[in-house]
């Protein structure tokens, strides 16, 4: 499967290093085999975007169709790549996350992984369980479903 699927918490250390969920690795071998990983601060909220290379290369192909000198080309390119790091787990699944987006996403020594399908959010607990419940709540209130799927 190559579904970033649940939520899971784990340890950050001192220097940084946290491991990738299992199921989160196993998902991530399964995007064309390959291991890495574009983190970028997220725009909307408080939490580090974890993009396997191939799904962050699908979601940046439209900003090759906006004209290379335009403001709009600009602003998009830099809230894309111009705070993104590509990241390699190593062998037993740790990954580094740089000081910058610790900073962001107002990490502490524990994070929690939150599947999202085709990426996965890095938050700080208490900032995930708010999120996860006024998105639930939103949902419930404004009956959302997804296109095409009888309720």
């Amino acid at each position: 499967m190559s579904q970033f699927l649940g939520t899971h918490q784990n340890r950050l250390d001192p220097k940084g290093r946290v491991s990738v969920p299992a199921a989160f690795r196993a998902a991530l071998k399964n995007h064309d085999g390959g291991s890495g990983l574009i983190l970028r601060p997220s725009h909307k909220y408080a939490c580090i975007e974890a993009w396997p290379e191939p799904v962050f290369a699908a979601l940046a192909k439209p900003l090759n169709g906006l004209d290379l000198f335009s403001e709009d080309h600009d602003d998009l390119a830099w809230m894309l790549y111009g705070e993104s790091c590509l990241i390699e787990p190593d062998k037993d699944g740790r990954v580094i996350l740089p000081e910058t987006m610790v900073s962001h996403a107002g990490l502490g020594e524990t994070v929690v992984f939150m599947g999202l399908g085709r990426i996965f959010q890095i938050w700080e607990p208490a900032a995930a369980a708010a999120f996860r419940d006024a998105a639930r709540a939103r949902g419930q209130t404004r009956g959302l479903t997804l296109p095409g799927v009888a309720a």
